[in-house]
């Protein structure tokens, strides 16, 4: 039977079978040190040809999985769990501030995925070709999003998860993991550490590990944001994307995801992509062009971008230099800035990661850098409910009132 897709090196471009258990290139996977970003990583490739020549512009007429499965890693979508995962609502920004944009805002609210973040199209790839190939449990490192979103997952799809959390991990998400009945490893150190016992586990026992930059479907689950984005879009790429950025996986997704569209020929080009990130975890821009790679100790409050070691850089520093991706930097008061501005300008709560996005475009908007016209989608990746802590410094709650009209007074004269 032939191959749906199979896999190349983002490094050396080897290839390997699709219908196995792989995680990175075996050859360049042995070159990689302490401290370094990993090599290796795999990117599924298409008959593009031959799905151009079986569906044309039919692929993507509908948000549903079934159009968009010649372009996906499993054979059949009752493989997938039965929760709504994707066709998350794309919102329109007309006024912000109290003036009208010169350009079209659009924000995609994935915060209304199942366990309300971007890291279920991830889980519900991995969870489903491990249903296909008879696997029943998953693991991976997280510092818990996708760690939530594996455990919610599996519990949908009858699977058994294991999840590995730095134990500083924000409790809502810890009790997301626990109420999915996951089982949960806390983890004395960093999301790095968690990653690394994670992969030990995976050698040692051989059971099937979700991890992002190291598992090759998270990069499939998550392009289906572009397709969705394209349907939405009236069959229309973006001028650009701002996207959160921590171990870069997440943007490369997105990249994918366009990337195939361009291979089949229905855009004529790439969305500019800007890599946003807290400065007080720069890593991976920081990086970008650089010879040797040098680490810092990361130390934001937006910890689902908060990456020592980016373990996806190769790939995403390959995509932002062939399709010229732009990034900005900004600080963790102007990510809170944002977080509020977009709570009360648009009703949107997104947790601190999914606001450096918001928080790069309001940036580039100072800067006077989105031209007028043009079509902009910011990326919020999670609710805001998934990390409360984050936002008390800003949270100011009244005393109480007497049960008295009177006591209303300044309220509704003002």
């Amino acid at each position: 039977m032939k191959e749906k897709f199979h896999y190349c090196c983002c490094n050396c471009g080897a290839e390997y079978p699709g219908n196995k258990v792989i995680y990175l290139c075996p050859v360049c996977s042995g070159q990689n040190q302490p401290g370094q970003p990993k090599k290796g990583v795999l990117s599924a490739v298409y008959n593009y040809k031959e799905i151009k020549e079986t569906y044309r512009n039919s692929l993507f007429g509908k948000l549903e999985e079934q159009n968009f499965l010649p372009l996906l890693p499993i054979n059949g979508c009752a493989s997938l769990p039965k929760l709504k995962i994707g066709n998350t609502p794309l919102y329109h920004i007309e006024h912000f501030d109290g003036e009208e944009l010169p350009f079209d805002l659009l924000l995609k609210d994935d915060s209304q995925n199942p366990t309300f973040s971007f890291k279920d199209r991830a889980s519900a790839l991995v969870s489903a070709w491990a249903k296909e190939n008879g696997i029943g449990t998953i693991i991976t490192a997280s510092t818990g999003n996708a760690g939530s979103s594996l455990a919610g997952i599996c519990a949908a799809q009858g699977q058994k998860s294991v999840i590995f959390v730095p134990a500083t991990a924000p409790l809502a998400k810890l009790t997301q993991i626990v109420m999915y009945g996951a089982t949960i490893v806390p983890v004395d150190g960093t999301y790095d550490d968690a990653f690394s016992l994670s992969i030990k586990v995976t050698e040692a026992f051989g059971v099937y590990n979700r991890n992002t930059a190291y598992n090759p479907l998270t990069i499939e689950g998550k392009k289906t944001a572009a397709f969705e984005l394209f349907s939405q879009l009236n069959y229309m790429a973006p001028d650009r994307i701002f996207v959160p950025v921590g171990d870069g996986v997440i943007i490369s997704g997105v990249y994918k995801g366009f990337e195939d569209l361009l291979l089949l020929e229905v855009i004529d080009h790439m969305p500019v992509m800007v890599a946003v990130q807290s400065e007080g975890s720069s890593n991976l821009i920081r990086n970008l062009g650089n010879r040797e790679f040098r680490s810092v100790p990361s130390s934001t409050f937006a910890d689902s971008i908060s990456v020592n070691i980016p373990a996806n850089f190769h790939m995403t520093a390959g995509y932002m230099g062939q399709y010229k991706g732009e990034a900005v930097i900004v600080t963790d008061d102007e990510i809170l800035d944002a977080s509020v501005s977009l709570a009360h300008s648009t009703g949107i709560f997104a947790e601190p990661a999914a606001a450096a996005a918001f928080a790069g475009m309001l940036k580039y908007r100072s800067e006077k850098r989105i031209p007028e016209g043009s079509k902009n989608v910011v990326l919020l990746t999670g609710s805001g409910l998934k990390d409360l802590k984050s936002v008390q410094p800003v949270i100011r709650l009244p005393e109480p009132v007497k049960p008295e009209i009177s006591s209303l007074e300044k309220i509704f004269t003002k």
